[in-house]
């Protein structure tokens, strides 16, 4: 009886890597253009793996990625969770979507996303309300995201992560 591959490091390492890319310094003209690497991986695991990778996944992620930037405990968790909960009941049409339709779901999720914490971190006095160049962000993210897919598509299937 051969034994397969649980597949958990994958989904963990690919976490690793969305991490250190959302941190990677960037020239102060770049920054408005980083694509949100944590969400994409995040709305890619829900979408293939809704029953592994889920809300709690979400939450902890969100956390892991406030302590990364040094912003309010809380913060980055309540857009990841929207961004899971809209995925995890849409799953089974969005994989049915072109790459072209998914990246059309990507960058609004992720608009939605830096709107919801750009709103928030105005709130609570960490940021003054400026242009909506934070925006740019989703469209990078919209445009990178076909390839990421097939990468992270490949990658799971190679590993049979189930």
């Amino acid at each position: 009886m051969q034994k397969t591959a649980n597949g958990r490091w994958v989904i963990f390492l690919s976490f690793i890597i969305a991490y250190l890319l959302a941190i990677v310094p960037l020239p102060d003209w770049a920054r408005p253009y980083r694509p949100e690497w944590i969400s994409m991986v995040l709305l890619y695991w829900v979408m293939a793996l809704p029953y592994r990778v889920g809300i709690g996944t979400a939450w902890l992620v969100g956390i892991i990625h406030d302590v990364l930037e040094g912003s309010m405990l809380g913060l980055n968790s309540l857009g990841l969770l929207l961004i899971a909960y809209v995925t995890m009941t849409l799953h089974l049409r969005l994989r049915m979507f072109s790459a072209m339709q998914q990246a059309g779901l990507v960058l609004a999720l992720t608009g939605i996303n830096l709107n919801l914490t750009h709103w928030l971190q105005v709130v609570s006095g960490q940021t003054v309300s400026s242009s909506l160049l934070f925006m740019l962000g989703a469209v990078t993210s919209a445009v990178i995201w076909p390839l990421l897919f097939q990468l992270l598509r490949y990658t799971r299937r190679y590993f049979d992560v189930r």
